[in-house]
């Protein structure tokens, strides 16, 4: 990797001055940081953000007008959109922040080795995606008893809507998070996954045939055995798929 590929163009987010001081002397010493800028509030943040195209930003989440998790919102869908490590005092809001696809969550006061790990995952997570050749989700972190747990996108064998969450089936088990099943697909690879009805995704390489049920009706078959009804919006979809 060329230094320019292994350096991450850094925004600080925070609306107290001291504690961007503090964020630009540890980041100073971090290899594979280059702190472009820095932003007090969520609307200066978006704006530094069209200008400076950072790979990262460091994002306070409690600020006047629009916080952390808005600014976040905000950069949903955007190409490139930059990685977002949350920097906050407060504990209480990291599955939101897991939500919109944040690389880490940093708890305040932050030391030199906690930000290393979260930018040595941006990194990590920035060289996934060059291999995939797009900005695809490549893991889900969902709430699990009284933790957090990180599941690889590439782990999990199917998507069920379940009112405004999914249910993610990685195996023999399941996790609920909170998404929406038309926002997650959006955020899927399409070489990796296929939606073939309104309330289920399905990764590819677990669909073993399409079985014509009658009526116009058909099945998509599973490598567990199982079947899964195709919706009839879909279905041009799903026999694409086959080459047909």
């Amino acid at each position: 990797m060329t230094e320019t590929a292994t350096t991450l163009r850094t925004l600080i987010v925070d609306d107290e001055p001291l504690a961007i001081e503090r964020m630009q002397l540890i980041c100073r010493d971090l290899a594979g940081l280059d702190v472009a800028g820095t932003a007090q509030d969520g609307a200066a943040a978006l704006r530094m953000i069209d200008a400076l195209s950072p790979d990262l930003v460091l994002l306070d989440m409690t600020m006047p007008e629009l916080d952390g998790l808005a600014v976040a919102r905000a950069l949903t869908g955007r190409k490139p959109r930059p990685a977002v490590i949350f920097v906050t005092a407060h504990e209480n809001f990291a599955v939101e922040a897991f939500d919109l696809d944040a690389v880490d969550y940093v708890l305040k006061p932050v030391t030199p080795d906690r930000l290393e790990r979260a930018v040595a995952r941006a990194l990590a997570r920035r060289g996934e995606r060059a291999e995939q050749g797009g900005d695809w989700l490549t893991e889900f972190w969902v709430p699990y008893r009284s933790e957090l747990l990180r599941i690889a996108a590439a782990d999990v064998d199917r998507i069920d809507a379940e009112r405004d969450y999914v249910r993610l089936h990685v195996g023999d088990r399941s996790y609920l998070l909170l998404q929406t099943v038309t926002g997650l697909e959006a955020r899927l690879d399409p070489q990796r996954f296929i939606r073939l009805h309104r309330s289920t995704i399905l990764r590819r390489d677990r669909i073993t045939g399409l079985r014509h049920d009658g009526l116009g009706v058909w099945s998509a078959e599973l490598a567990d055995g199982s079947a899964v009804r195709i919706g009839r919006t879909y279905l041009a979809k799903a026999k694409a798929m086959a080459g047909r």
